[in-house]
């Protein structure tokens, strides 16, 4: 083969494989994200945000954590036969090109025990863990509930 040619495959080889492994490396974001503050300084609080996936595959969240809190689940409220029930998530599935809401009343983060004393305008950092390991960075606005 002309070196010029093999020269031309090892480049073209090259970027194929630079950019398979680029595809690899999308990772979903977390937008909007804040934590309800409780009034009475409760240990449990309720997060909420929305994970956008972008990339061209699926995506399974496995976990949340956090070093503000002792304890942070995936949870979901549903109305079962007129009453609302609550009940942990194993995993949740964000599809390819989509996105999932944690919002008031559906689905949640459950923090509990927080590991310093939190109040209105500071930030926590929460991760999402996906099932291949990969983490979620995100950044939670704590913020006052709405008085009656």
């Amino acid at each position: 083969m002309h070196p010029y040619r093999l020269k031309a495959s090892l480049a073209l080889l090259l970027f194929l494989c630079c950019g398979a492994a680029a595809a690899s490396t999308c990772i979903p974001r977390v937008r909007d994200a804040w934590i309800r503050l409780s009034p009475g300084n409760m240990d449990m609080l309720a997060g909420y945000a929305r994970i956008e996936n972008t990339c061209a595959a699926p995506v399974e969240i496995v976990s949340a954590s956090s070093t503000a809190f002792a304890d942070v689940s995936l949870h979901e409220t549903r109305i079962e036969n007129g009453i609302s029930r609550m009940r942990a998530l194993a995993t949740l599935p964000v599809a390819a090109h989509a996105s999932v809401a944690f919002a008031p009343g559906g689905l949640h983060l459950m923090l509990m025990q927080s590991t310093k004393p939190l109040k209105a305008g500071d930030h926590v950092a929460i991760d999402f863990t996906l099932r291949d390991g990969r983490r979620i960075p995100g950044r939670f606005e704590l913020r006052a509930a709405p008085t009656p």
